[in-house]
Parts: structure tokens; sequence; C-alpha cells
């Protein structure tokens, strides 16, 4: 099984179509999606700017803005089944469709480690993939991906959130992070022609 992100700002990728509709004819039965928050979750950030409230509020708001591109996500490819637990996306994948997480249960009602910005769809996604015993994560980013960088040089760079590398240490599943452009290398992994996502 497969845990696939979708970055949010791809939410207007001319590319976005195409890497739904990849992910909906060859992830059936083995692929869950995540899709990132995007500008929905930027203007979560500018309110909070504006307005000052606190982080799990913010956090709520960007579960919510999560939602909001995984509606997208959906309108654009119905083929993709929205599921909000673990025992739903088992059930999606078990009939052999694509399963697109709609992560509404994220919602907290007390702040903890992962209620600020320091963990974003990003590191949800690698929890999810936990929690699903997935053996992949691959987290696809709209900006160029340069592969001598380990993960905390990406979270430093600000490609990934500040918490990923530390919560990716020991993960079971491999993890590849990948350029939006990489849709033939993904297609191939998918299709088991490649064993790694540089090869």
């Amino acid at each position: 099984m497969w845990v696939v992100k979708l970055g949010g700002s791809m939410n207007t990728d001319p590319l976005l179509p195409g890497w739904l509709d990849l992910l909906a004819q060859l992830g059936g039965g083995r692929v869950t999606v995540v899709c990132g928050g995007g500008t929905f979750a930027d203007e979560v950030r500018r309110a909070q700017a504006h307005w000052r409230f606190d982080d799990l509020t913010a956090h709520n708001m960007a579960v919510l803005a999560m939602a909001q591109s995984t509606y997208l996500a959906h309108g654009l490819n119905p083929a993709l089944r929205m599921a909000g637990t673990q025992a739903e996306i088992r059930q999606v994948l078990h009939v052999g469709h694509t399963a697109l997480w709609m992560p509404i249960g994220q919602r907290r009602d007390e702040p903890g480690g992962d209620t600020n910005w320091d963990a974003s769809s990003d590191s949800m996604a690698l929890d999810l993939a936990r929690q699903l015993n997935a053996e992949r994560l691959v987290i696809v980013k709209a900006c160029e991906i340069n592969r001598a960088l380990s993960l905390s040089d990406l979270s430093d760079a600000g490609i990934l959130d500040r918490r990923f590398a530390s919560l990716a240490a020991g993960a079971a599943c491999s993890i590849d992070i990948v350029q939006r452009t990489e849709l033939a290398r993904i297609r191939g992994l998918l299709l088991g022609e490649h064993r790694t996502v540089g090869a």
C-alpha cells in the first residue's frame, strides 16, 4: 500500500489532473491520496497573522483547508473514492479503488504537538502512512527537489515541515520526495518498472 501526498501548491497546477488520473487508474486497491491545503491554508495563515488567534484554531482551520483541496481533487476526478477513517480507506482499497483521504477527523479539541505550523499536511501524510502500515510514502512537490538533500535539509529549506524529518526517523515505509514533473517515474514505479524513483 502507498500513500501519495499531493502538495497543496498543485491545486492550480495544470499537471494536477494528470496526477489524479494516474493515481486513479494505476492506484486502485493500493494507493491513498492525501491533499495539502494550498492557498486555502495560506488564507488561514493570513487570518491568524491578522487576528492573532491561537494555533489550535489555526490547526482546525488548516484541516478544513485540506478538506477543501480533497473536495477539489474529487471534483476533478470522481473515480477517487473519499474515505475519512482507516477502516473506510481499507474498504475502498479492498474493492479495488484509489482512496482519497478526507482528514476531517484530524481536528482537535485540545492543543498538542501536532496542532501548530511545525506539523503540516506532510507530517499528517506520514502519520497516516504509519497508521496504515504503508510500504511507501510519496510526497509530490511543485518546486524543484535536489536529490542530494536529506529530509532534514528539505525541512530547513522549507520544502518539508519542521517536524517531518524527526517523525520520519525509523519509519518502516520508504519515503520519496518528488517533483510535480515526475509523473512518468511514478507511473513506472506503479507499474513495477523501476525499483526506485531515481532509477
